[in-house]
């Protein structure tokens, strides 16, 4: 057998020595630290299936919520509820990544309406406008 991390030793005055995997554990070792720089660049969502209807569903009642959120500052936009509309009939019919990118397009419109609204509030009108 052969060890991953390498092996640690205690040299005759008590001090620790550590000696680097070889050969085929280092091969192991790297393709193990390949495999866990993968995983927290991408993140673990690409190994899940989007097109699950748990998936769709969640998105929508995300894209819902920042609707709301929107248009509780005044800041929702036009075709926001057509999106979330398209979505919920798409995951009706069994279509789930057709209803996951509705609801995404509708979520990020939602976030998108809100900000516009927040960064537009109280700024008033032009100055020129008085003159």
């Amino acid at each position: 057998m052969f060890a991953l991390a390498g092996e640690v030793s205690h040299s005759p005055d008590n001090n620790v020595l550590f000696r680097p995997p070889e050969g085929r554990a280092l091969l192991v070792s790297r393709f193990l630290l390949a495999a866990a720089c993968g995983l927290l660049w991408f993140g673990t969502d690409a190994a899940a299936d989007p097109s699950s209807k748990a998936a769709a569903e969640i998105a929508i009642a995300a894209a819902t919520a920042a609707q709301q959120t929107a248009a509780a500052v005044g800041g929702e936009w036009r075709d926001t509820g057509k999106l979330i509309d398209k979505a919920k009939r798409a995951a009706a019919a069994g279509d789930y990544d057709t209803a996951l990118g509705w609801a995404k397009k509708a979520e990020a419109q939602g976030k998108l309406g809100k900000a516009q609204a927040m960064g537009q509030m109280g700024v008033g009108n032009p100055a020129y406008l008085y003159d």
